[in-house]
Order: C-alpha cells, then sequence, then structure tokens
C-alpha cells in the first residue's frame, strides 16, 4: 500500500470521525445549516444529504460505472420507502422482518425490470426504464386497497419502531444510521466497481463489442450492475422512510430520477465522490434555497427578479446549465483538471529549470 492509499484512508477515517460527532458539537453555518449542528432540525437535513448520497451513489453504479441511462431508477427508492410503510402499517411485521422482507422484494424487483429492459439498449432501454417507474407511479397514485395513501402519501407507524428511532428527540440516532448507510452504500459500490464483474461493466460500457470477442456476456453483468442498483436504492428507501416519518408520492415520479440525474452530473459522471458531492450539494440547496425563497431580501427586490428567484427548481436548473457549460466534468472532473494542471505546470518548470542548470554549465565549459 502506497502512501497516496494511505493518506486517503486516513482522510476517510477522519471525516467519518468528524461526521459521528457533529450531533456532539455546537457548529453554525449561517445560510447554509438552519441551526447548529446539534439541533434536530439541522440532524434531519445532514441525514437527508447523507441518504441521498447514498441513493446517488446507487445511480452512479447504473449510469457511471455500467454506462446506463435510466428514467426509471426511482421505482427502487419508493418500493423500499412504500413497502416498509405499508408492512409495518398494513402487515403489522416487526422491523427486522419487514426490512428483510422489503429488501428481498425490491431486489426481486429490480432484477425482472432489468431482465426485461436490458433487452433494449440506449434510448430504447431508458423509454422502458421510464414506462415500468411510470406504472409504480400510477399504482401509488390509484391507491389500491388503501394501501399507498394515494396523493396523500402512507405516515409511519411506529407501533413496532424501537424507541430509539422515534421522536424528535432521536433525531440523532437517525442521522447516526443514515451515517452508517450512506458508508455501507460507499463501501459496497466501491467493493462492486473494483470485481471483476465492475471492470467487465465499465469495459462493455466502452467497447460492448470487444467484450463479446473475449467471451464476456455484457448481459449477465449489466443485469447485475441494474439490479445491484436497485437493491441499494431500496436500503436508502427504506432508511428515508424512518428519517422523514413517512412516504410521499413525489419518490415514485420519473422528476425523481432525473433529479438524481442532475446530482450524478453536478458532481461528476464516473466518480464515486462526486455522486457523494452532488447528491449533498442538491439536497442542501434544495432545502435552503426554499427558505431563501421566503427572506425578506427576496420579497423586496422588482417583480422581474422576485418572480424567478422565488422559484427554487428555477435556481437548481440555472445552476445545473452553468455547470453543464463551464464545468463539463462536474465539481470532481473539475478539480482533477485543475490539479492535473498543476501538475504539468510543476514538472514544465522542473525541465526549465534543468535545461537552465544544463546551458549555464555549458557556457562554463566553454569558457
Amino acid at each position: 500500500m502506497n502512501r497516496a492509499s494511505v493518506l486517503r484512508i486516513g482522510l476517510g477515517v477522519l471525516g467519518v470521525i468528524v461526521l459521528a460527532c457533529l450531533p456532539l458539537l455546537n457548529i453554525r453555518i449561517p445560510g447554509l445549516l438552519p441551526g447548529a449542528t446539534y439541533e434536530p432540525g439541522t440532524l434531519q437535513v445532514l441525514a437527508l444529504c447523507l441518504l441521498i448520497a447514498g441513493l446517488a451513489l446507487s445511480y452512479h453504479v447504473l449510469f457511471g460505472l455500467a454506462g446506463l441511462l435510466s428514467f426509471g431508477h426511482a421505482l427502487y427508492f419508493a418500493a423500499g420507502l412504500y413497502g416498509l410503510a405499508i408492512a409495518l402499517r398494513h402487515w403489522q411485521l416487526s422491523l427486522v422482518s419487514a426490512v428483510l422482507v422489503v429488501f428481498v422484494g425490491a431486489t426481486l424487483l429490480a432484477l425482472v425490470v432489468g431482465a426485461v429492459s436490458l433487452r433494449v439498449s440506449g434510448i430504447s432501454f431508458a423509454m422502458v426504464t421510464l414506462a415500468f417507474a411510470q406504472a409504480g407511479s400510477v399504482l401509488v397514485a390509484r391507491n389500491p386497497g388503501g394501501l399507498t395513501g394515494g396523493e396523500e402519501g402512507l405516515g409511519l407507524d411506529i407501533t413496532n419502531i424501537p424507541e430509539a428511532f422515534v421522536g424528535v428527540a432521536n433525531t440523532r440516532n437517525l442521522y447516526w444510521m443514515s451515517l452508517v448507510i450512506a458508508i455501507a452504500v460507499f463501501g459496497l459500490v466501491t467493493w462492486f466497481e473494483r470485481s471483476r464483474a465492475g471492470h467487465v461493466a465499465a469495459a462493455t460500457r466502452e467497447n460492448e463489442l470487444r467484450v463479446r470477442v473475449i467471451g464476456m456476456q455484457p448481459y449477465l453483468v449489466r443485469l447485475l450492475a441494474f439490479t445491484t442498483a436497485g437493491s441499494l436504492a431500496g436500503i436508502v428507501g427504506m432508511a428515508y422512510l424512518l428519517v422523514q416519518a413517512g412516504a410521499q408520492a413525489r419518490a415514485t415520479t420519473a422528476d425523481f430520477t432525473l433529479t438524481l440525474l442532475v446530482m450524478v452530473v453536478l458532481g461528476g459522471v464516473g466518480s464515486r465522490w462526486g455522486a457523494v458531492i452532488g447528491g449533498v450539494i442538491y439536497t442542501l440547496l434544495d432545502q435552503r434555497l426554499s427558505a431563501l425563497a421566503g427572506g425578506e431580501f427576496i420579497q423586496s427586490l422588482p417583480a422581474v427578479l422576485r418572480i424567478p428567484l422565488s422559484e427554487p427548481l428555477f435556481l437548481l436548473g440555472t445552476l445545473f446549465i452553468l455547470v453543464v457549460l463551464f464545468l463539463p466534468g462536474g465539481i470532481t472532473g473539475t478539480v482533477a483538471r485543475l490539479r492535473s494542471g498543476g501538475s504539468v505546470a510543476r514538472a514544465r518548470a522542473t525541465l526549465e529549470q534543468a535545461d537552465s542548470a544544463e546551458n549555464k554549465t555549458m557556457e562554463v565549459d566553454a569558457r
């Protein structure tokens, strides 16, 4: 293990320790966080950031690693979200039993949908995944048998939920749960990327024909990536239910999947850390821009400025356009280019110094 790897691991461990200690600290970042880090409102926002980062990581497996543009990834998140809510409210299962049942169900759903969708490729694949997601959204809206609550959503039944995860006073525990899940998802995604299947998935993204020629089966590898991504999304959906204390119909829409795509592009396509950064930044902006839009400063502006600036989606859309235009590699891609540019500049300066020293030596020898 080289020094760079040890440094990355050390920084990662330090980052986890800092995140784990946030509920015990009094840190205030005006404009970014709604209050001190130990307050329930702030902890809930941070927990959402961690879970959405984990969800963006699951989409990274599809889009960033396997190169599969899916418009239906919200379906598996919604399966975990609504599945756990239904299992707890209508089936009265214990939390552990409900989690296991819903995890198996979300995995099987991803496996079946992936087996069908991957029969086609390109835009056809995207449209098939969109069709499945729309079917799920319609099913939730129709509220069959009163299971889903329709447009009003479905509240969390706390009968079989441990007291440690119930109530505002236990928001700290929900934050720590979200942190553990985010770390676990990051670890699983890293392991999958570095596995043989992950390498084949990346190779298939670059040149499927060459993978077929050397005897590999791209369909099975893509199906594995699709199912893995769906399973991880289902896990995040179950944790999201506990943090939000309810399931909302918006989580089933294709718009939510497009939001995940924006996060991955914002952070940097093909980068795990890009997905994490994109998820955290988007969630913070989504949460805080709503408060900013209703502030006195925005309301005091002329109508030509006040109306667009009062719409958080307008601001997020503008940010996305600016990133695509001026930061085509996303945040992590831009940082990588700056680092490589600095390395090139240092190497060039070193060569120039060496040439200058050599020229001086030759001049001395000539004299």
